[in-house]
Formats: C-alpha cells, sequence, structure tokens
C-alpha cells in the first residue's frame, strides 16, 4: 500500500466533511461549527490538542514514534508544522451544486472547506504513520485568513511552539477554481504571493446646491480626480518589472443628484511584490492625495493599513516539495510560475518565521477550461472533490519525509 492508495480509502471520509463544512460557512476568526466538525475529525486519535483564547483555532500536535527522543518532553526532536485555513467569504452562493451553502450571505468560495477537509483526512494518515515518524507534526487550523490576520493570533499564541522546540520547516496548500488544469500542482521559489495593503480616503469638502457648486467645496470631483491620479502614479512612479496593483473598490458619496454633498469616500487595495515598493507606496499615496485636496481646498482624511506581508517560500523547502510531488504524482501534473500571483496570505506570516512553503492545487472541474472558470472569491467558483485525497497525501508525505531528512541531520 502506498500515501496515495490509503488516501483514496478515506476520499468519501474527505467528501463528506468537505460537504459538511460547505454547507454552513463560518466568517472571520470565531468559527464555532467548523471548530466542532474539526475536533469530531480529531476524536480518538493520538493528538495533543490546543484551541485558540483570542480565536477559535485548533493546534493538534503528533508525537512521532520512530528515531530517537521519543516522548513528549524530549529536546531536540524535530518538528515540521502544517496549516489549513478554515473560514469562508460574505459571499452569496450561486454555484447551484447539491451542498450549496445554508447560510444566506455566505460561502466557501476560495476552497477553505477543501483545505480543512484534506489536513483532517492528513490527521487519520499520519496517525496510523505515528511510530514512522522521527519527529514530531503541528497541525495547524487556522481561521480567519480572509482579511482577519488568524495567523499573526496563531502564532502569537504559540502555534510556531506548539511541540516544544520551534518547527522546523512549514507547508500550506491552497486550492484554485481556475488557473491551471485539473489536479496540477503549483510551486514557486521566492515571492509567490503579493503584500497587500488597505487604503481608506475621505475627502471633507463643503456642501451645497448642484447648481451653484461655485458656492460649496466639491468633494466629488476631487475624489474622481484623486482615483485617476492613484492610476497615473503607479504608471509613472513605479518600475514595470516590479509592478504596483491598486484597485479601487469603493467610491461613494451623496444622497441627491442636485446636492452637492459634505464628504466622499474612496476605498482600495494595493498589492506590491517587493518591499521596497511596499514602502514607497505607503509614503507616495499619502503625498498625492493630500496635495489635490489642497490644491482644491479641501481636508482629505488618508488611512494606510498594512495588512498581509509577501509570501516568499525558501527555495530549499519548494525543492523539497517539487521532489515529493513528482514522486507520489508524476512530473507531468507539477507546474512551477514563472511569475507570482497577486493575492495575498497570512501564512506568509508563518514562512516569515521558519523556512517553508506553499503550494497551490487545481481543483478545477475535470474536462473544464480552467482559463474561464470561474476563479476563487466569485459566487459561481466551484471546486472538485477529486482533489481532496491527493492534498491529504501530500501533506502525509511532507511531514513524513521532511522529518526523516531533519533527524538524520
Amino acid at each position: 500500500m502506498t500515501i496515495t492508495t490509503d488516501a483514496l480509502d478515506l476520499q468519501e471520509d474527505l467528501v463528506r466533511l468537505r460537504h459538511d463544512l460547505h454547507r454552513q460557512p463560518e466568517i472571520g476568526l470565531h468559527l464555532p461549527r467548523t471548530q466542532e466538525k474539526v475536533l469530531q475529525a480529531l476524536d480518538g486519535l493520538p493528538y495533543e490538542i490546543t484551541l485558540g483564547k483570542e480565536t477559535t483555532s485548533v493546534t493538534a500536535v503528533l508525537r512521532g514514534g520512530a528515531g530517537p527522543g521519543e516522548g513528549k518532553d524530549a529536546a531536540g526532536r524535530p518538528a515540521v508544522l502544517l496549516r489549513a485555513d478554515m473560514d469562508g467569504l460574505p459571499v452569496q452562493e450561486k454555484t447551484g451544486v447539491d451542498f450549496t451553502s445554508r447560510t444566506d450571505g455566505a460561502m466557501h468560495a476560495c476552497g477553505h472547506d477543501l483545505h480543512t477537509s484534506m489536513l483532517a483526512g492528513a490527521a487519520t494518515l499520519l496517525a496510523e504513520k505515528r511510530h514512522q515518524l522521527a519527529g514530531d507534526v503541528v497541525l495547524m487550523f487556522q481561521p480567519g485568513e480572509e482579511g482577519c490576520d488568524g495567523a499573526r493570533y496563531m502564532i502569537r499564541e504559540g502555534v510556531l511552539d506548539a511541540a516544544g522546540p520551534r518547527v522546523q520547516a512549514a507547508y500550506g496548500m491552497h486550492v484554485f477554481s481556475s488557473l491551471e488544469p485539473h489536479g496540477t500542482f503549483c510551486t514557486k521559489p521566492g515571492v509567490m504571493l503579493s503584500a497587500s495593503d488597505g487604503l481608506e480616503v475621505t475627502v471633507l469638502g463643503a456642501g451645497g446646491h448642484g447648481s451653484a457648486p461655485h458656492s460649496a467645496k466639491d468633494p466629488v470631483t476631487v475624489a474622481a480626480e484623486m482615483v485617476t491620479a492613484l492610476q497615473v502614479m503607479v504608471t509613472r512612479q513605479f518600475n514595470m518589472f516590479d509592478p504596483v496593483v491598486l484597485s479601487v473598490g469603493v467610491l461613494h458619496a451623496g444622497t441627491k443628484r442636485n446636492v452637492i454633498p459634505e464628504s466622499a469616500r474612496i476605498e482600495a487595495t494595493i498589492r506590491t511584490f517587493s518591499e521596497a515598493s511596499r514602502l514607497k507606496m505607503k509614503d507616495a499615496v499619502p503625498r498625492l492625495l493630500k496635495g489635490i485636496a489642497a490644491a482644491h481646498g479641501v481636508e482629505v482624511a488618508v488611512d494606510y493599513l498594512e495588512e498581509y506581508p509577501l509570501t516568499i517560500t525558501n527555495e530549499d523547502e519548494t525543492h523539497t516539495a517539487e521532489k515529493v510531488i513528482g514522486t507520489l504524482f508524476g512530473e507531468r501534473r507539477l507546474a512551477r510560475w514563472a511569475t507570482p500571483l497577486s493575492g495575498s496570505e497570512d501564512f506568509s506570516r508563518v514562512l516569515a518565521e521558519v523556512p517553508g512553503t506553499f503550494i497551490g492545487l487545481s481543483a478545477v472541474a475535470p474536462g473544464a477550461d480552467h482559463a474561464t472558470s470561474p476563479f476563487n472569491h466569485s459566487p459561481y467558483a466551484t471546486f472538485d472533490d477529486g482533489v481532496l485525497a491527493d492534498g491529504a497525501a501530500l501533506y502525509v508525505e511532507l511531514a513524513v519525509s521532511r522529518l526523516a531528512a531533519l533527524s538524520a541531520t
């Protein structure tokens, strides 16, 4: 028997758990029903479980039985971490699948239900292989990835040190509903995902009658100029080979067409691919907006919100993952990205602390056109259950092989 066939034996259980999670998505840092389902999946397995204090996180430690120093208090034993995020999104599902969300306004539109199910499956398989593990495994079931920075909370509460000594390697996985053909694993050493920051701007003018704009201070036209100026700034102050993506998602002002409002509001997301560009944007954006406001005689409040840092994978750990993928599934199922993805991830915080890597997995329906399938976060995004066993198998083999290598050094 191989790890892939062992994982396939769990496929029905993984599908059942995934559908259960999908029907009851929860959002943010507090996911009590999701946490309960994870604990049920771990029930009876030999894990040391710690629940989050600030969130509904679950940390589970498995003590391996192979190699020297077996036992909870043994020093010098290697440990690796496997992570799955658990939260959904405030999206109204429109997929029409028979296990569609029963929670109005919430959906697992990013595939975190698959991540959780795959790691729960890996937990079962690892427990069965406990006496073959040359070290310890930390399972990180994380809430609040979608903009709530759940990884920061779990790191603060000690997930990286849950086994005793700090983990020496960390692996995360993420499914995609498009981008690559079905079943393709995606890697990239170095910068894999962009940093993400937020911008909130309030332009403060003076209201008046729409027929007499000269007697007011119109914040609407100033806000419109700011939106355009931000795009021009990106193209004129930043190197095209170190790109910056700025997208305005909120532009709001006024209540009636013949009333000049007191204020206008802009909200935008900013993605950068180097720390230098990130720092430069933090300085350049407020300077630009304050200059435009001063030119028009209005006030402006600018909040530049630092969110997720760059997701930077370790080159050696990425090569390790590529070898494992090739061994388990064959080289044809591996794609190495030439450029980063402009999405962002708080697993970046784990990778900033310990060596590790992040792996993409295409869950596009078999035979579907991956170039046109709805992408993650779409209300129409669908993810194929067929990848669940493969994801669980990869988690397991990464832990087993990496612990063996670490214990041999």
